[in-house]
C-alpha cells in the first residue's frame, strides 16, 4: 500500500508520491525524449574505442535524465585533473548540444504554470549535461547528498 505524507505510518518528510508524480509528468513531458539524446551520443561515443568511456557517461545520465526527481549529482572524491580533462572533451564532443537541448525543453515547458518546475530541472540538468564527469549519483536520501 502506497503511504501519502498524512498517514500516521508515513516518515518525517516522505515526499514518495510527490517524487512519483513529478517523475512521470517528467518522462512524459520531456524525461524520453532527453534521454533517447543520451543514448544516441552514448552509441557515437562508443563507436571509437577512445571514447568509449564518454559513451559510459552518456548512457549514466540518461538513466538519471529518464527519472530525476529523488537523485542528484555528488562531486566524487577520486575525481582530479583526468575528469578535467575529460569534461573538457566531453562538452567539445557531447556537452554543448545535450546542453542546448535541455535549454530548449526549459523555454517549452517555461510556457505553461504546470511545466515550471520541470523547466527548472532542466536547467539544473543542463549544468550536468555540460560536464558530468567525476560526479556520481546518488539518491537524495544519502547522506553525501546533504553536502552538495
Amino acid at each position: 500500500m502506497l503511504e501519502t505524507p498524512g498517514d500516521p505510518g508515513a516518515p518525517a518528510g516522505d515526499d514518495g508520491p510527490v517524487r512519483l508524480l513529478l517523475n512521470l509528468i517528467w518522462l512524459v513531458f520531456s524525461g524520453f525524449w532527453l534521454a533517447v539524446g543520451y543514448a544516441l551520443a552514448g552509441v557515437v561515443m562508443c563507436l571509437l574505442i577512445v571514447t568509449i568511456p564518454f559513451g559510459i557517461a552518456a548512457f549514466r545520465l540518461a538513466g538519471f535524465v529518464i527519472w530525476p526527481f529523488g537523485r542528484t549529482l555528488v562531486p566524487r572524491p577520486s575525481a582530479g585533473a583526468p575528469s578535467f580533462v575529460g569534461n573538457v572533451i566531453w562538452f567539445l564532443l557531447a556537452g554543448l548540444w545535450l546542453a542546448i537541448g535541455h535549454v530548449v525543453t526549459a523555454v517549452a515547458l517555461a510556457v505553461t504554470i504546470v511545466g515550471i518546475p520541470l523547466a527548472l530541472g532542466n536547467l539544473k540538468l543542463a549544468v550536468v549535461a555540460l560536464a558530468p564527469l567525476g560526479k556520481e549519483i546518488v539518491d537524495t536520501d544519502d547522506p553525501r547528498a546533504a553536502f552538495v
